[in-house]
C-alpha cells in the first residue's frame, strides 16, 4: 500500500507508539491517516481499510457509510446487553464481551439478533479510545447484518469532545494529533468517518419497557414536555454549537449540562422519591430507567430496580460489568462471565 505521507515527532519517544486510523474525508478523497511506531502514514481509504505494514495490531475496520439514522424506540427485544463508560479501556471491553459471547474470540459480532447498547463515554482518561470506537463501528456493521443492533447512545464525554472541550483526554493522543496538524476534537470533526459516524447517534433510545441514556432523566423533563425523538433531534442538530450558544438557550442549556440526560446525577444524591420516580417511569412508559455516569463497583439495582446504574467503573481499567436481560429477566454480567440476578439495594 503506498505511503501518501510522512512525518515524526519525538525522535527520543517510544517506538512502539500506534494509534488509527483516522480516517478524513479531504478534498472529495478519503485519507486514513496512521500513527506507526510514532511516525504519520498516510494512505487512500477505501472501503476495507487496511494498515500499514509493521504496524502493531491497529484496527482494520470495513467502513459502511453513509449512516441512517436508527429508530429510538423499539420493541420486541428478547436479549439485551448494556454497558457503559468504557473510557477507552479497549482490553476490558474486549474481556468482558468475549466473556459474555457478546462477540468471539476474533472480536466479531456473536449476539445474533441481540441488542448491544453502550450508554456513552468511550471518549477520554484511557489510552485505546481509537480501538473501543473501531470495534463499536465494526459492531454496528456486523450486528445489523445479523438482525441484531447496536445503540451507540452519546454521553458527556461524547459531548465535551466534539465541542472542543480537551480536559480529559488521553495524553498520548497530543502525538497523533501533532502529526496529523488537526486538533484533537477536529479528528472527530464532521469531515471524518468516526465523527460523521458518531453524529447520527441518539442520546436516548427507548428498548422494550426500558429508557436508556448516559446521565438520567430529571423531574424538570416532564415541565419541558419534550419527547424522546424532540430531544435525540436537538442534541444531533447542536452538537457542535459553541457552548455560549447553548447556555444562552433555556431548552437546550437543560438538555446539554447539568439537569439533563447526558450530566444528570440526581438518583445518587437521594434527590428523589419514589413518587417522582414512579412519574418519570409513567411519563415513558416504560419499567426502568438504566443509566450510567455515575461509578459503581457493579451493575446496581436502585428504588426496586426501576433505575438500574451500569457504569460498573471500566474506566479504572481493572474489571467491569454488563446488564444482561433476558426477557423479564434481569441480571448482573460479572467479569468472569458468570451471571447473578440484579437485587435492588
Amino acid at each position: 500500500m503506498p505511503d501518501l505521507r510522512q512525518a515524526e515527532v519525538g525522535s527520543d519517544a517510544d517506538t512502539d507508539f500506534h494509534d488509527g486510523p483516522y480516517v478524513i474525508n479531504d478534498a472529495h478523497q478519503k485519507q486514513a491517516h496512521w500513527i506507526c511506531h510514532r511516525r504519520l502514514i498516510t494512505t487512500e481509504a477505501g472501503t476495507r481499510l487496511q494498515r500499514p505494514e509493521h504496524c502493531g495490531a491497529l484496527p482494520q475496520p470495513t467502513l459502511f457509510g453513509p449512516y441512517a439514522i436508527d429508530e429510538d424506540q423499539v420493541n420486541g427485544v428478547k436479549t439485551l446487553v448494556a454497558l457503559s463508560d468504557v473510557h477507552g479501556q479497549y482490553q476490558v471491553l474486549i474481556n468482558l464481551l468475549r466473556a459474555h459471547r457478546v462477540i468471539d474470540e476474533n472480536n466479531r459480532w456473536a449476539l445474533g439478533d441481540g441488542h448491544l447498547v453502550m450508554t456513552g463515554d468511550m471518549f477520554d482518561r484511557g489510552p485505546e479510545v481509537n480501538e473501543v470506537l473501531w470495534l463499536m463501528y465494526e459492531l454496528d456493521r456486523a450486528a445489523r447484518a445479523a438482525g441484531g443492533m447496536v445503540h451507540l447512545l452519546m454521553g458527556n464525554h461524547e459531548q465535551m469532545v466534539l465541542q472542543g472541550d480537551l480536559r480529559y483526554v488521553n495524553d498520548r493522543y497530543r502525538v497523533s494529533s501533532a502529526l496529523i496538524g488537526r486538533p484533537y476534537d477536529a479528528l472527530y470533526d464532521r469531515d471524518t468517518e468516526i465523527g460523521q459516524w458518531l453524529r447520527s447517534k441518539n442520546t436516548l433510545v427507548k428498548i422494550n419497557d426500558m429508557l436508556f441514556m448516559h446521565g438520567g432523566i430529571s423531574p424538570e423533563w416532564l415541565e419541558r414536555g419534550l419527547s424522546i425523538g424532540q430531544a435525540n433531534d436537538l442534541y444531533r442538530k447542536h452538537i457542535d454549537d459553541e457552548k455560549s450558544a447553548l447556555k444562552t438557550d433555556p431548552l437546550l442549556n437543560f438538555l446539554f449540562y447539568k439537569g439533563g440526560p447526558t450530566w444528570y446525577r440526581g438518583y445518587f444524591k437521594s434527590e428523589l422519591d419514589e413518587s417522582q420516580i414512579d412519574a418519570l417511569l409513567k411519563h415513558f412508559g416504560v419499567n426502568h430507567i438504566v443509566v450510567g455516569h455515575t461509578s459503581q463497583t457493579r451493575v446496581l439495582g436502585l428504588y426496586d430496580n426501576r433505575i438500574i446504574a451500569i457504569d460498573s467503573s471500566i474506566k479504572l481499567g481493572n474489571a467491569g460489568e454488563l446488564l444482561w436481560v433476558e426477557g423479564e429477566t434481569l441480571l448482573r454480567g460479572k467479569y468472569d462471565g458468570s451471571k447473578s440476578p440484579l437485587i435492588s439495594d
